[in-house]
């Protein structure tokens, strides 16, 4: 009986020890936790204690774990999952529409409340891109750690009720794209334009610029899968690519 006492003591204080790390923002949302032996060293247990913790996260949807890359922080708060479970009821349009929402209201708070290590933080998430290998595809890229300027962007707004809520719309929205039924309508390149513009709107603390920038992104960052991805993607792009220099020219006069 003691040593079953023990056991769940164990459990319980792993638990606690990976849930500071994700609430404190020690380990930010979309980081890759410790891998399982660092994760035993550092805490002091064995194997079965860390697996049962990071899946008892992972049920929560605070971890994702992706076979073969690693574990994954994706909300600090249990809400994102009864969002998540709830959102499944309504179509994907409906999804991404909430999801464009969400952005624009943080974008325009985080052009408010942003400190300058929220501008730090976005500027080398930004930094982090433009040195990223052109090799790798973008959809691998996205697919391990999606969106961490975006959460950046959530954090600089200072709402943690719209980081939760938004942590649970991407989570809907990576199971969506896992079943290919939402695709990445930009590249590399555009994306990164988009960002910096955004991040220059912060920056100037111009909420207007700021909404107007992350609605233009956001419109033309996902969209559903007509069944021919492909040909989709290729066309909007080539139409987006032709509109960004004159949609940016507006948006920094």
């Amino acid at each position: 009986m003691a040593d079953d006492r023990s056991g769940s003591t164990m459990a319980r204080s792993t638990l606690a020890f990976l849930r500071t790390k994700i609430v404190s923002g020690e380990w930010p949302i979309n980081s890759r936790i410790p891998k399982e032996p660092e994760l035993m060293e550092l805490i002091g247990v064995g194997k079965s204690t860390v697996r049962e913790a990071v899946r008892s996260l992972a049920n929560l949807g605070m971890l994702e774990t992706i076979r073969g890359v690693g574990t994954f922080v994706r909300s600090t708060s249990p809400i994102s999952l009864v969002l998540t479970e709830y959102m499944l009821d309504y179509g994907l349009e409906e999804v991404l529409v909430f999801r464009r929402a969400l952005e624009i209201e943080a974008a325009q708070l985080a052009a408010l409340n942003r400190s300058e290590a929220h501008l730090a933080a976005l500027r080398a998430s930004l930094d982090s891109d433009l040195r990223a290998d052109p090799d790798v595809p973008d959809e691998i890229e996205r697919g391990t750690t999606p969106g961490q300027f975006h959460h950046l962007v959530f954090d600089a707004a200072e709402s943690p009720l719209l980081g939760a809520l938004y942590s649970g719309v991407m989570a809907a929205v990576r199971r969506a794209m896992n079943e290919r039924q939402i695709v990445f309508a930009t590249g590399q390149d555009l994306r990164r334009r988009d960002h910096a513009a955004l991040l220059g709107a912060i920056e100037a603390q111009d909420v207007t610029r700021a909404a107007h920038a992350m609605a233009l992104h956001v419109e033309r960052d996902l969209v559903p899968d007509d069944g021919d991805a492909e040909s989709l993607t290729l066309s909007l792009r080539a139409r987006l690519l032709e509109e960004h220099a004159a949609e940016q020219a507006d948006l920094l006069s």
